[in-house]
């Protein structure tokens, strides 16, 4: 049995440039989820899949391998099973269990990934997930007449605590099977189980104001000893 670490790490990153290899408390951001991936003990081999020659010498820097993926992997619409697959494919031997890790993600812990790998016991994938902070059936949208509407209206005096809670993916790691991710199963259907992720280590990096907040997110939990720099 092979089994794989993917991390996909474009460089066409345009509202943060060079997001995936940018200074985040003190280390290239890469080298945050390297870090976990490697102290797992669980990987044959951890690769970092990309179209950028300095993001693949910013693996190679971590110890790890970079392999380039094709131009029409690489645009801004291509999802990430494709890239996932070009990789299982491309690696040499048969990788029976493949790891797609998010590039940016400087609070993934080992633990996490290790109970992830536990989980896919039985199942097609193993994806991080964390819970809303807010009941979603209380959710509104503005109409186009700039007032408030309820999405599910029914709910308007449902107590919040008679309401079920709802998850997201947190966007740190999806575990799959090799049959699972050469087939047209859905990452958010039956087959998949969720991996729990507290919400104070779950935070999207698309803006400038997201980075901000994640670093003030990073000391935090470095001072309470909840993650370590790479």
């Amino acid at each position: 049995m092979t089994r794989v670490a993917i991390i996909p790490a474009r460089g066409g990153s345009k509202r943060i440039p060079h997001k995936n290899i940018k200074e985040f408390l003190g280390h290239p951001m890469l080298h945050w989820p390297i870090a976990a991936a490697k102290e797992t003990h669980k990987f044959d081999r951890i690769v970092v899949s990309t179209d950028d020659p300095d993001i693949a010498d910013c693996a190679k820097a971590a110890g790890v391998e970079a392999l380039m993926r094709p131009d029409d992997l690489s645009d801004d619409y291509t999802g990430v099973v494709p890239v996932i697959r070009h990789a299982m494919w491309t690696l040499p031997g048969v990788i029976t269990t493949a790891c797609l890790i998010y590039a940016t993600a400087p609070f993934l812990r080992p633990e996490d990934l290790r109970r992830g790998l536990d989980a896919l016991e039985g199942a097609d994938f193993a994806l991080s997930v964390t819970s809303f902070p807010f009941p979603i059936q209380r959710a509104v949208g503005v109409t186009p007449e700039n007032r408030l509407q309820m999405f599910y209206p029914e709910h308007e005096q449902t107590r919040s605590q008679d309401l079920p809670e709802a998850y997201h993916d947190a966007a740190l790691f999806t575990w799959g099977t090799r049959d699972a991710w050469f087939s047209d199963r859905s990452l958010f259907g039956a087959g998949t189980v969720p991996v729990p992720i507290p919400r104070h280590r779950v935070q999207d990096l698309d803006t400038a104001e997201d980075w901000t907040r994640a670093e003030y997110m990073g000391r935090a939990l470095i001072e309470a000893g909840e993650i370590t720099a790479p």
